[in-house]
């Protein structure tokens, strides 16, 4: 009997040995197929104390470089349905994985920009185009009974890994506060106060066109102030100097957009740094900051800045062509008011009754402005080794400075001492009361709620393209078929295409710049470009997507700023669109064929722009026609 029971007791004990668990094999929840993933094992039991491991994957040993609290990772690409099995000093686990096709991640932003074309609505259009890649994920995995955690994944997945970013909360604060100073200084009277100081210098129509002109780059830091505040106070001067409405119009709408997109300190910058950024987060090899790279792609801002030179010349030569021509000379010879329906935005209208003084809105915007330049100089020179900076140029410091700096910190310390100093100067001269300011104040962050909705929806929208690998997608598809040196032409017609489709440039850009930053690179890199080549090609695409879709605003007649710009001249809105369109396209294909694809063949940006403004000279004097005898 004690031979039994022990013989039983053997058998029990031999039995949970070998029982045991010695590893657990944990397969990632999404695979793309030919994307190399990681698979993790957790090691148990008696292997823990066994060294070195013999590892089989598949049949093939495979080398463990790394064990860290019990846990290693082997890299393995998945190429179809099949079974994934490893063997640690005999003990074996397998288990079926089922990639996903690599051109499905082209889906969700593929989605987002049909849908933004055909329902010319952007936020809708974001909100589905992630809603299919957590679909797509979920149901692959799971069948269909994933729709339902798919889209509960675009809310507690992607939408809150988004928020969870001190970047992008850095980024909302900003716009939120840049929109609070605007509303204020609006209100207090200080925009109407710096555009009184500006309009006694128009005293004829080539005057009175460059006080517009001067006007609009001035009041560069929110193209929705620089066209309600300009438009509504110089319509009454435009009138009294026979200037045509549309060319009124034109004048807004063409300083508006371009001026706030290349301007350092904008409304526009928080946005472009966020989208900046989530592209980069794709590319870990360039070490490089979102500011920085801004400010060395404003070497490639062509078309804002034809634009704004274009306009200059038309006033300078007193030329115009096409619908715009016809326009001014029906401006010229006649005193017949043109038919419009007048709406004025209250947020960015002045207090009735409010003295118009200049400085309430100096002092805030030169707060923002030099807050911005120390707040970066601050975080750049306590991130930059001192030996970097020993004999060096000063503009070389600068940019090494700048380039190691936390622009976002600069920006909202910036953004937050210009809100402060809106409200102090409003309250202490009595043009409003406390809770009059904080309620106009209240009123300008509502303004940015919609620009915030859409970059949230990109930032979650570029978390799906991440896992889903669309970058590597388009490299595959661009290596063999684009040329690099074309990338940038290409992109500025498809973010123009997107933007005049949408209306919205803040949503051209979310869509895009995620998506193609990461991409041109990698394209570049594999057609045979060096990375100083290819980031040529890079800082060419980071300016043509705004570019792009600064363009496809102007064309639009569904943009924003063009309705805007329209309502605040009280000009025609068709009369509006047919004018400015021509001058749109005129510069955008000379941007194009002078700037951007030169510039990709790495012509330098000192033959380029001469070129292309030459280009832009002979047009209007050999095209234009002289609209003041």
């Amino acid at each position: 009997m004690r031979k039994f029971l022990l013989i039983i007791g053997l058998i029990i004990h031999s039995v949970t040995f070998y029982g045991q668990d010695k590893f657990e094999l944990i397969l990632p929840s999404v695979v793309m197929e030919g994307i190399e993933t990681e698979v993790e094992v957790k090691l148990t039991g008696d292997l823990l104390d066994v060294s070195p491991l013999a590892v089989h994957v598949n049949g093939d040993l495979v080398e463990v470089a790394n064990i860290q609290n019990n846990t290693f990772t082997l890299p393995f690409t998945f190429t179809d349905d099949s079974e994934f099995t490893i063997s640690i000093s005999g003990e074996t686990r397998s288990g079926n994985v089922n990639p996903i096709p690599l051109w499905m991640s082209i889906l969700p932003p593929l989605v987002a920009i049909i849908l933004a074309l055909l329902l010319k609505e952007v936020i809708s259009s974001l909100f589905l185009g992630l809603l299919s890649g957590t679909l797509i994920m979920a149901t692959h995995v799971n069948g269909w009974s994933g729709l339902m955690t798919g889209f509960l994944n675009t809310v507690d997945t992607y939408i809150m890994n988004a928020l969870n970013s001190w970047e992008h909360i850095a980024v909302i604060v900003f716009s939120m506060a840049i929109g609070g100073v605007v509303s204020i200084i609006s209100k207090n009277g200080g925009m109407l106060g710096v555009v009184n100081r500006l309009e006694p210098y128009a005293k004829n129509p080539r005057s009175g066109q460059i006080v517009i002109w001067l006007m609009g780059i001035l009041i560069f830091f929110d193209d929705y102030a620089n066209t309600l505040v300009v438009g509504n106070t110089m319509r009454p001067v435009a009138d009294r100097l026979l200037i045509s409405r549309e060319k009124l119009a034109y004048l807004v709408d063409s300083t508006a957009a371009p001026v706030a997109a290349i301007a350092f300190v904008t409304t526009w910058i928080g946005a472009e740094l966020g989208y900046i950024e989530t592209g980069m987060s794709h590319l870990p090899e360039l070490n490089v900051s979102p500011y920085s790279v801004l400010l060395t792609s404003l070497q490639y801002a062509f078309y804002p800045i034809f634009t704004l030179c274009f306009m200059l010349m038309l006033i300078l030569k007193k030329r115009d062509f096409g619908p715009m021509l016809k326009a001014e000379l029906r401006a010229r010879n006649s005193n017949e008011e043109t038919e419009f329906i007048h709406k004025v935005n209250d947020e960015f209208e002045a207090k009735e009754g409010v003295r118009p003084m200049s400085y309430n809105a100096v002092i805030p915007i030169m707060i923002v402005i030099i807050g911005a330049i120390w707040g970066m100089w601050v975080t750049g020179i306590n991130s930059t080794d001192p030996l970097a900076l020993q004999d060096v140029g000063f503009f070389r410091k600068l940019s090494i400075v700048i380039g190691n700096s936390d622009s976002f910190t600069a920006l909202i310390w910036s953004s937050l001492g210009g809100l402060v100093a809106a409200v102090v100067l409003t309250v202490s001269q009595k043009i409003m009361r406390l809770e009059e300011t904080i309620e106009s104040g209240l009123g300008g962050f509502k303004t940015m709620m919609p620009a915030m909705i859409i970059l949230i929806l990109a930032w979650a929208l570029a978390g799906i393209t991440q896992d889903m690998h669309t970058a590597i997608f388009l490299q595959g598809l661009w290596s063999d078929s684009l040329s690099p040196i074309f990338i940038p032409a290409v992109v500025f017609i498809l973010s123009g295409m997107v933007a005049f489709s949408t209306g919205s440039s803040w949503g051209t850009m979310a869509i895009l710049y995620p998506l193609l930053l990461p991409a041109s690179y990698h394209v570049a890199i594999a057609g045979g470009m060096g990375h100083e080549e290819a980031m040529i090609v890079f800082y060419n695409v980071v300016s043509v997507i705004l570019a792009g879709a600064v363009f496809g605003d102007h064309v639009s007649p569904i943009s924003d700023t063009t309705i805007l710009s329209s309502l605040a001249t009280s000009c025609n809105h068709l009369n509006h669109v047919k004018t400015q369109m021509p001058y749109a396209i005129t510069v955008g294909l000379v941007a194009i064929i002078a700037g951007s694809i030169p510039a990709a063949m790495g012509v330098s940006s000192l033959i380029t722009f001469p070129v292309g403004l030459g280009i832009l000279y002979a047009i209007v004097h050999f095209l234009g026609k002289e609209t003041d005898g």
